[in-house]
């Protein structure tokens, strides 16, 4: 393990999401590792949600028990939040900023640039408008 890696907030979508996240960061973890998965319910800010949130935190539980079932085999134990807020990367930062997190480490999750600019992509406020370490974790 990394000092980077000790105690990281990993973001995860779904339960696939999970799955190919705890593939690529496990070998940056060990036992001493105290990761905290997050996953951020976005809120539509007045206009209509996609689903209830209800749905959304159901896939979120489901996503954190797939990464935890996975880290446990390897004797890491996480933390997980659920967050709601109408910003993606802020609700991100924030949680790392409270969870005292050594570093924001995630897998890039796609989008041409198109999308990107469109977006306003997380991945991109993240690792350009951010004071804190990112470590983006190459896709499988």
């Amino acid at each position: 393990m990394t000092d980077l890696m000790a105690r990281p907030v990993v973001p995860v979508a779904s339960e696939t999401d999970a799955e190919n996240t705890y593939e690529v960061i496990e070998p940056y973890l060990d036992a001493d590792s105290k990761p905290v998965l997050i996953n951020v319910i976005e809120k539509a800010g007045g206009g209509i949600d996609k689903a209830s949130v209800e749905q959304r935190e159901e896939v979120a539980e489901a996503s954190f028990d797939v990464f935890r079932s996975l880290a446990a085999a390897d004797g890491v134990s996480v933390e997980t939040e659920i967050r709601y807020g109408t910003d993606i990367a802020d609700a991100i930062e924030d949680a790392a900023r409270e969870f005292d997190a050594t570093a924001i480490a995630f897998v890039a999750r796609g989008g041409g640039r198109l999308v990107e600019f469109l977006s306003g992509s997380v991945r991109t406020k993240l690792t350009t408008e951010n004071d804190l370490p990112v470590v983006v974790l190459p896709r499988t």
